[in-house]
């Protein structure tokens, strides 16, 4: 299955907003915070580059992210109104525009900072076009990873110090590449002393079934889609 997908793929026949790349495409980076953040973060800092840093106002990109940052689909009646309900459930959110060249060398990009039910997470996105998104950077409880880019991303943590992690580990293996998935990199430490992530590079979404197997030899599990 080709990673790229169109539009209606993701979204549906129906989108709120005047722009794939500018409404579409900001849900769902701002899911992925929503993912990466174990739920609705407290606290959402969203840096636009370029592009986004000049029309995100005009063109919806603020609703759009904090609707994703909440949960919602891109076709959910409540995307206009985002903004608002988030401030009412207690985030607080701030927008920034930023002057310098994207850090991922892309006009489409922001940058979320956010503090939610699983801790600070901030991560590097871009929309590259029809709905489809990139995630280049991930700071993930102080560790960076730098996954290929396109959806779908697994990271697994491991805590290394557990006698049997080396055997949670190449189950884990084993079950990707029943799904032909053998390419990995380990980063180094995050969080407490002993615990790694390793990203999996994914071509085709894992099942649930797959997701549970998985989560249930690792100490956290991260599935973004």
């Amino acid at each position: 299955m080709d990673k790229y997908k169109s539009v209606f793929d993701i979204i549906g026949p129906i989108m709120i907003g005047p722009s794939s790349s500018h409404t579409a495409g900001a849900v769902a980076i701002g899911r992925v915070g929503h993912i990466l953040a174990g739920g609705v973060p407290s606290r959402a800092d969203i840096h636009y580059y370029d592009s986004f840093a000049r029309t995100h106002s005009g063109h919806g990109t603020d609703y759009a992210v904090i609707s994703g940052l909440l949960g919602f689909a891109p076709d959910d009646s409540r995307v206009p109104d985002a903004i608002g309900i988030a401030r009412r459930q207690g985030m607080d959110l701030t927008f920034h525009e930023e002057d310098e060249p994207s850090p991922i060398d892309h006009p489409n990009t922001a940058v979320l900072d956010l503090r939610g039910p699983a801790g600070r997470v901030i991560y590097a996105a871009c929309s590259i076009g029809g709905g489809t998104i990139e995630v280049r950077r991930i700071n993930l409880d102080g560790c960076l990873i730098t996954p290929p880019g396109l959806l779908p991303i697994l990271l697994v943590e491991l805590d290394e110090s557990d006698k049997g992690s080396s055997r949670r580990l190449e189950r884990i293996r084993d079950l990707l590449r029943e799904e032909g998935v053998t390419k990995q990199t380990r980063y180094e430490p995050a969080g407490p002393a002993g615990t790694a992530v390793y990203e999996f590079d994914l071509d085709n979404p894992l099942s649930t079934q797959r997701q549970q197997q998985i989560a249930g030899h690792s100490s956290r599990m991260i599935y973004i889609d």
